[in-house]
């Protein structure tokens, strides 16, 4: 018997199970959306900006960086989650098809390797600033950028646990 978690579990994979899907997808004429990020304590912005990434075509693939790529780019404090656990709350949702660690600070050599017809990042970002933009736009493809969601961010929820945290402790 197949469990959910087992369902869950076989979204996640490696760059070489990705490239093979990849392949198989285009030989389909399928649209391959990629997005990346940390996703350390998921929130509401997180669910509208992945719900909206993977309106944009027919399979979504989420780049997670791994536990070391997070420290590298954060800091010793996180991330407050481990990969694990992130991997497969990513996968948990129905709109998420695959889910790929990478252990660099970037997604460079993901993205070169699995050519992502569309390239989404959040609002922070500017279309020619965003890491790996020129491989997506070389083999034809786009990059959008999606709006955040006001008033959502790991950065809030971090502050407000800490403040709460105090509060309690003074």
């Amino acid at each position: 018997m197949v469990t959910n978690l087992d369902k869950l579990k076989k979204k996640v994979c490696s760059l070489s199970e990705l490239k093979i899907v990849c392949d198989e997808l285009r030989k389909e004429k399928k649209t391959i959306v990629f997005t990346n990020g940390c996703f350390d304590l998921i929130h509401l912005g997180h669910i509208v900006y992945l719900s909206n990434a993977a309106d944009l075509g027919d399979i979504l693939i989420i780049g997670l960086n791994s536990d070391i790529s997070v420290q590298k780019l954060k800091g010793s404090g996180r991330p407050v989650q481990d990969q694990i656990s992130r991997k497969i709350q990513l996968a948990s949702f129905t709109f998420v098809d695959k889910v790929v660690l990478f252990d660099e600070e970037t997604p460079y050599h993901l993205i070169n390797e699995i050519k992502p017809d569309i390239l989404v990042k959040g609002g922070d970002y500017k279309a020619d600033d965003v890491v790996g933009a020129d491989i997506v736009k070389q083999n034809g493809g786009k990059v959008i950028i999606l709006p955040f969601v006001p008033g959502y961010s790991t950065s809030a929820i971090e502050m407000k646990i800490i403040e709460n945290f105090k509060r309690q402790t003074s």
